[in-house]
């Protein structure tokens, strides 16, 4: 069953196409990266699809509800959230705060005392519950600037992860981190498939080869090529174009 379905998406700037005739269908609890060469549109994508951008054209359904050009608050209440490329924490808060900040604009408020204190106990009790799940919970009264770049990018995924998602959107989780850190996310990434669908945007080739349930390929706005990992790394002109020709 899809949880998103898109058709025949278009995005102009300045009279050039980013996106252009886009047509994807995701499953639930899949994972799948989406990769493609800088300005091939994959960012752009993440854009329209959480209402950062508008489409100039076509239609996005999540879960049979269209949310074209639906402001990014009411995609996030529907369930899809998202990290980015460049780093969205406050830096002064402590991890937890991050996550709590995050987690009761979520959850909400009451004007009622007794409600708005419970509602707290709750956000406090999510955040904590989301600290152990990216793998933070040892250093949730650090300061976010003191942590190393991959916990940092780890308690990003925590932000997105206050959401509630259905539907979860990483653009190039694992960019700038070491080895170790990469393995990590990547265990991280496996097991939040298991309970949702997850869109990667990722250049690492590797880490895209060993984690997707399939793959899509964008090259000038566009879909050049889709399939399992096996079968993109078959295919001659992703090969050539993306992979490295073969001698």
């Amino acid at each position: 069953m899809a949880i998103l379905t898109i058709q025949n998406l278009h995005r102009h700037f300045g009279g050039v196409a980013a996106i252009s005739g886009v047509s994807l269908e995701f499953a639930e609890r899949e994972l799948r990266s989406v990769i493609g060469p800088n300005g091939a549109g994959k960012t752009t994508l993440f854009n329209v699809i959480t209402g950062k951008l508008s489409a100039d054209s076509g239609r996005i359904v999540f879960q049979d509800r269209e949310i074209t050009n639906k402001p990014p608050h009411e995609v996030v209440r529907l369930g899809i959230c998202r990290t980015f490329q460049k780093s969205s924490i406050f830096p002064g808060l402590t991890t937890l705060e991050n996550l709590r900040i995050a987690r009761q604009i979520q959850v909400g408020g009451s004007h009622r005392l007794f409600a708005a204190r419970d509602s707290l106990k709750i956000v406090q009790e999510d955040s904590w519950a989301i600290l152990q799940r990216v793998g933070l919970r040892d250093k949730a009264n650090l300061l976010a600037s003191n942590l190393s770049h991959g916990d940092q990018r780890l308690m990003e995924i925590g932000v997105a992860l206050a959401g509630s998602p259905r539907l979860l959107l990483l653009d190039e989780p694992t960019a700038g981190m070491s080895p170790r850190e990469t393995e990590r996310t990547v265990r991280l990434v496996r097991e939040l498939a298991k309970d949702m669908a997850v869109i990667l945007v990722e250049h690492d080739m590797e880490v895209v080869m060993a984690i997707s349930d399939r793959i899509s390929v964008m090259h000038q706005g566009t879909i050049i090529a889709e399939g399992a990992p096996e079968e993109i790394k078959r295919n001659d002109l992703v090969r050539e174009a993306y992979l490295g020709k073969e001698d």
